[in-house]
């Protein structure tokens, strides 16, 4: 393969994910869906050529030498990293696979080191099952927090991140991410809360927001009613939302978690939203929202790293691997996203 003139776009990087889930088949529909020639696929050939298959796609597969190598016109184009398992593709469709969970990973870390060495612009990752990643020996619950490890300084110390979901209706920035309910909880401090409205402002700014409008979920029903449902609100959050208006944020809340999603929902002319992101405190309390308008336009981002990173909002989807009926949609608005981020 060629490689790329110095004036060349730096390529976005798309991982396969898992293997034995639908990452692969929504990583090739989605490319013969964007055909961005600034885009290459990252992952095991013959797991891409079975894929193509799967999703009745007639292309000629590209194998390129280096991630940024320039792919000839109307290929797949692939970069296999090095010491891929060699039995991948033999792996059982749909089912939890240790071998497809330390491949998954290898493929994310091979991306990650190429875009810290400038060869890459972005990176936008297909699904990955949990319990495969652990079963293939990485110590991260997740996408999220392998990133933050990949992406640590010198002195290995972790970025600050977030979760963000967003599609056309909305945004929502999540306080804490892949923790039991009981120690989330546990975790809503003032400190936490005001760096995620802080994390959320800066993203929001970066993508060409001038002024931010940033309404933050309470925890407990009603948003604590006072205290009346917990205090959580009066001791930790709305303290966060104060210091971070004195630092020119326009932060708002704690607002009832059961309203603040729909009073920020932009779907004109019937909806018009009142803020630009919503921080929630939990997991499934803003990922359920986001999910409801429309999973297969959603997009998961994660701020607070040194790179841009986006995925589809859904998972490995075992249930339906290997069936062909994958929709690409949520990953072609990642690719999108990722490549109006790193513009």
């Amino acid at each position: 393969m060629n490689r790329p003139s110095p004036s060349s776009a730096r390529p976005l990087l798309l991982t396969m994910g898992d293997a034995c889930g639908i990452g692969p088949e929504i990583a090739v529909a989605a490319w013969a869906r964007d055909r961005g020639t600034d885009l290459r696929l990252v992952g095991d050939v013959a797991v891409f050529r079975r894929a193509l298959g799967i999703v009745g796609l007639d292309l000629p597969l590209a194998v390129l030498e280096h991630a940024d190598d320039v792919a000839p016109p109307d290929c797949l184009p692939v970069w296999q990293p090095p010491g891929l398992p060699a039995d991948l593709v033999g792996q059982p469709l749909g089912r939890v696979s240790a071998v497809a969970g330390g491949a998954a990973a290898r493929c994310i870390v091979a991306a990650v080191h190429e875009q810290q060495a400038g060869r890459s612009r972005a990176l936008v990752t297909a699904p990955i099952h949990k319990e495969a990643l652990h079963a293939g020996g990485i110590d991260h619950p997740g996408h999220t927090e392998l990133l933050q490890a990949l992406c640590a300084d010198a002195q290995g110390q972790l970025p600050p991140v977030r979760m963000m979901l967003a599609n056309d209706e909305l945004r929502v920035v999540l306080v804490t991410i892949h923790v039991a309910l009981r120690q989330a909880v546990d975790q809503i401090t003032t400190g936490r809360v005001l760096q995620t409205i802080r994390i959320t402002d800066a993203a929001l700014r970066r993508a060409g927001l001038d002024a931010p409008r940033i309404a933050v979920a309470g925890l407990n029903p009603h948003a604590g009613e006072g205290g009346l449902f917990g205090t959580e609100e009066i001791e930790h959050i709305a303290p966060a939302i104060a210091q971070a208006r004195t630092l020119g944020i326009d932060a708002q809340g704690p607002f009832a978690p059961d309203t603040v999603f729909m009073r920020a929902r932009h779907a004109p002319p019937r909806h018009v939203g009142e803020f630009d992101a919503v921080v929630a405190m939990t997991h499934d309390q803003g990922l359920i929202p986001v999910k409801y308008l429309g999973v297969e336009e959603g997009v998961n981002v994660t701020l607070g790293l040194p790179l841009v990173r986006t995925s589809p909002d859904h998972g490995t989807a075992f249930d339906i691997a290997g069936t062909g009926r994958a929709d690409p949609s949520s990953m072609v608005a990642a690719i999108r996203m990722a490549r109006a981020m790193s513009a």
